[in-house]
């Protein structure tokens, strides 16, 4: 019976199928230029005041409304240890959310969507840097343009836990 039932199922590949691109979501904070998953990026807007939170890690700058929601607003260049965001006139949110996680980020400067080929996508770099454990890859075109690509649910994930842990 398992011989006939092996014979009659479908021939499935061995590998997944991978996307020959994927679009993220680009942008800047302080010397970084970063991209994330652009299906977890819901809306840029500009920023709004923030109301500070006691007792919060230094990367949770406080929470502010987003159409009628509260929201956290987190610094990720403080969170990967690079330094802090300045908050210019010029400065965004953008509003990223993974699984019922939603928060807001600062920007810098907002990039665009990109799509960038699998192809071009090289493995996070090892060792050095803590920064690296949040990296899906990177990517180095001819053109001289760093992009490093975040793990976004993985950082979130982080994120959430540290605060809990306070």
């Amino acid at each position: 019976p398992l011989q006939r039932a092996l014979s009659a199922a479908p021939d499935q590949p061995a590998t997944a199928q991978q996307r020959p691109e994927q679009e993220f979501f680009c942008f800047v904070i302080g010397s970084l230029r970063l991209g994330v998953p652009s299906e977890n990026v819901r809306e840029v807007t500009r920023l709004t005041p923030l109301t500070p939170l006691p007792r919060m890690p230094g990367f949770v700058l406080g929470v502010c409304g987003y159409r009628g929601e509260v929201l956290p607003v987190l610094d990720l260049y403080r969170f990967l240890g690079k330094g802090e965001t300045r908050m210019l006139p010029r400065t965004r949110l953008f509003v990223g959310i993974t699984g019922t996680f939603t928060a807001a980020f600062l920007a810098d400067a907002v990039i665009g969507l990109r799509r960038i080929p699998t192809a071009e996508i090289l493995p996070p770099p090892v060792g050095g840097d803590s920064a690296a454990e949040h990296l899906l890859g990177v990517v180095n075109p001819a053109s001289g343009e760093h992009l490093s690509l975040l793990h976004f649910a993985k950082l979130l994930t982080v994120a959430r836990q540290r605060v809990i842990a306070r």
